[in-house]
C-alpha cells in the first residue's frame, strides 16, 4: 500500500536546498509526487508530496529533523492520502488587476467561499509603477461544478471587480467556449 506525506520547508534562500531535500527523499526510498517552490523576499519555501511504503515514509519523518537543523529550515510534515479529484465541468481563470488596496484577497476569497467554489490555484503580487503607484495582480483558477451557472458567476465576478475598482479578465478553460 502506498502512503503519502506532505513536507513543507522554509528558510533563508541559498543554493543546494532542493537538491539535499530531493536526495533525502531518494535515500529514504520515497518518490516526489508533486512539488512547488517559491521565494518570498529572501525566504525559500518548498512544498512536496512524497509517496512510499509505510517504512519509507516513517524513515523520512525521522530523518528530516536533522537535515532541517543542518539547513536551518523550519519544516512541517503531515501524512495524507492520494487526492481524489472532484468531477468539475470546467475551469475558469480570473485575473484581477488594479490599484493595490488592503482587503482585496479577503473580499475575493470570501466571495468564492460563499459560493462553495474550489480554488485550483491562487497567485497574488503587487508591483510599483514608474509613477510610484502600487498595482496589484491577483490570479485565480477556479474549478466549476455542474450546479454553477457559469454566465451568472462571470457576471458576479465582474460586479465584484467593479465594486473594488479592479479590472477583471475571465478566461474559460477545458473546451468551454467563451460567449
Amino acid at each position: 500500500m502506498t502512503n503519502y506525506l506532505v513536507v513543507t520547508a522554509m528558510g533563508s534562500d541559498r543554493p543546494g536546498i532542493v537538491s539535499k531535500l530531493a536526495r533525502l527523499a531518494s535515500d529514504c526510498d520515497c518518490d516526489i509526487v508533486d512539488s512547488r517552490m517559491a521565494l518570498f523576499g529572501n525566504e525559500f519555501t518548498l512544498i512536496m508530496m512524497l509517496s512510499g511504503s509505510w517504512a519509507a515514509i516513517t524513515k523520512i519523518e525521522t530523518s528530516l529533523p536533522s537535515l532541517s537543523v543542518e539547513l536551518e529550515l523550519l519544516t512541517v510534515v503531515k501524512r495524507t492520502s492520494k487526492h481524489t479529484p472532484q468531477n468539475y465541468i470546467s475551469r475558469i481563470e480570473v485575473n484581477f488587476n488594479g490599484k493595490d488596496q488592503r482587503g482585496t484577497m479577503k473580499r475575493i476569497t470570501q466571495f468564492l467561499a460563499d459560493r462553495s467554489l474550489d480554488l485550483a490555484a491562487v497567485r497574488s503580487h503587487a508591483e510599483e509603477t514608474a509613477s510610484g503607484e502600487q498595482i496589484q495582480h491577483v490570479f485565480l483558477a477556479i474549478n466549476i461544478p455542474e450546479k454553477v451557472e457559469l454566465d451568472k458567476l462571470e457576471k458576479s465576478l465582474h460586479e465584484l471587480a467593479a465594486e473594488m475598482s479592479l479590472e477583471c479578465i475571465i478566461k474559460r478553460m477545458q473546451g468551454i467556449a467563451a460567449p
